[in-house]
């Protein structure tokens, strides 16, 4: 069982950066590659980025590449999004997700982070 908890969203201008957090809880977070995906008002659930194990390979949707990036530190047990050049449309709620297996494109997570607010005004 692993315990997600995402920190770091808010509101910012477009142009803006922050740097999400997800802290996971347990012994067992290296076992685990990370994702994070996001929600719009009205919208799907979209798959931003995601990284494997070791954090030797990453992952990104088109609509993010040079602008996001994702790392992790395990011996911390946590995951980072670091946004920059925000865009209004960057508007969504955040979450983290943790799988056994490295699901860069698709596939199913096994737990789920309860998502932090990210607001870009522009």
């Amino acid at each position: 069982q692993v315990q997600l908890v995402e920190s770091g969203g808010g509101l910012v201008q477009a142009g803006g950066s922050l740097r999400l957090s997800c802290a996971a809880s347990g012994r067992t977070f290296s076992r685990y590659a990370m994702g994070w995906f996001r929600q719009a008002p009205g919208k799907e659930r979209e798959r931003v980025t995601a990284i494997s194990r070791s954090g030797d390979i990453t992952y990104y949707t088109d609509s993010v590449k040079g602008r996001f990036t994702i790392s992790r530190d395990n011996t911390k047990n946590t995951v980072y999004l670091q946004m920059n050049s925000l865009k209004p449309e960057d508007t969504a709620v955040y979450y983290c997700a943790a799988s056994l297996v490295f699901l860069p494109v698709s596939g199913r997570y096994d737990y789920w982070g309860q998502g932090t607010q990210v607001t870009v005004s522009s």
